[in-house]
């Protein structure tokens, strides 16, 4: 008895000095720095900055900031998205933009637990949206930027392009949130349906079907936006193209540079905490479809979507490229990917981006 005390206690100490040693390995594999760079008109920063009386968080890389500007509006809403950029080494934007990557209010890098999250309304992310544009105008001595939004963060962009038009060179949009209607949650159904009948996987489709409502004449509404969505990951049309949510986000979060330990840890209560606000009930709760809302835009606009992609279906995004009316217009299907193309594929996308920066600086 005495012996099997012994040896249980020196497992449990074994055990203790295991997970230390890989909390110290952890906090080294976090120092919260991003891409740095050697070129004299090259840029590497990030920082919170007070926004309208919130803290914002930025990321800020470029190689030469004679180059355009890119406001890149993060997804979500209340989801970062620098952890891809540090994780995905072959993605680089910053070669032909100043790209910054803005964590809107109270999001990402600038979550306190201790923020009004009663002041996170629509209203308030929009003038916040103005206010970092005149602000990187004035920084950059640029006179218009570009604005990319990325998932929900679509929703932000496509709004402010429709608003101030005089402030951008063009709006591009991955992964548009079209609608919130049945039509999106049917494009999901089928999709899934069809991958997990073709896998033979009887456990998924009865969670699909247990998952929505029939509506007749085949299409359906989704119960849980967040079951949903993680069947989608199952089915492989998720965030990153055949990863489930643990291999795509997670683990991405947990072994990036980019964040500190504690930003890390924020990371969740952060995401978590955007549901309960204002904002994403104004937003996402209720029902929206922009090509009726916004049916046109006084900028050029274009659309880049994974051809696997069904988070944001790409065929909602084809069909309202073609219905909104804008100066110049074009949709990218990237092959290859998901809801994510500009890091799944980079060089793809990438190229699809230099082709709307010549065509928009020079045309």
């Amino acid at each position: 008895m005495k012996k099997m005390i012994k040896v249980i206690l020196i497992g449990s100490v074994l055990m203790v000095a295991i997970l230390a040693l890989l909390f110290v390995i952890w906090v080294i594999m976090s120092p919260g720095t991003i891409r740095q760079y050697t070129e004299e008109k090259s840029l590497s920063e990030k920082f919170v900055m007070d926004v309208n009386g919130a803290p914002n968080g930025f990321f800020i890389n470029s190689r030469n900031t004679d180059n355009p500007v890119l406001l890149f509006v993060s997804s979500g809403p209340g989801t970062d998205d620098y952890m891809f950029t540090d994780k995905y080494k072959d993605m680089n934007l910053e070669n032909d933009f100043t790209v910054v990557y803005w964590d809107y209010r109270n999001m990402g890098i600038a979550y306190d637990k201790s923020y009004d999250i009663t002041q996170i309304t629509l209203e308030n992310i929009m003038n916040d949206v103005q206010t970092v544009t005149e602000y990187l105008k004035e920084r950059f001595s640029k006179e218009k930027i570009y604005l990319m939004g990325f998932s929900g963060g679509t929703t932000i962009a496509l709004r402010a392009a429709a608003e101030h038009p005089e402030d951008y060179i063009a709006l591009i949009d991955m992964a548009q949130s079209v609608t919130n209607s049945y039509e999106r949650d049917t494009y999901m159904y089928n999709f899934m349906k069809k991958v997990f009948t073709e896998r033979g996987d009887k456990v998924s489709l009865k969670k699909l079907e247990m998952s929505v409502k029939q509506l007749g004449d085949g299409n359906v509404k989704c119960d849980s936006w967040i079951d949903y969505v993680e069947l989608l990951h199952h089915a492989g049309g998720g965030t990153i193209l055949n990863q489930t949510e643990f291999e795509g986000i997670v683990l991405p979060i947990l072994f990036c540079k980019c964040y500190t330990v504690k930003e890390k840890l924020n990371y969740v209560p952060a995401m978590k905490k955007y549901r309960t606000t204002p904002f994403y009930q104004e937003v996402l709760e209720r029902e929206f479809d922009f090509r009726i809302d916004i049916p046109e835009l006084q900028i050029p606009a274009y659309f880049i979507s994974g051809e696997t992609d069904y988070n944001c279906p790409w065929e909602l995004v084809e069909e309202y490229s073609e219905i909104i009316e804008a100066p110049d217009k074009g949709f990218f299907l990237i092959p290859d990917s998901a809801h994510s193309p500009l890091w799944e594929n980079p060089s793809a996308t990438c190229e699809v981006l230099r082709q709307i920066k010549e065509r928009t600086l020079n045309g």
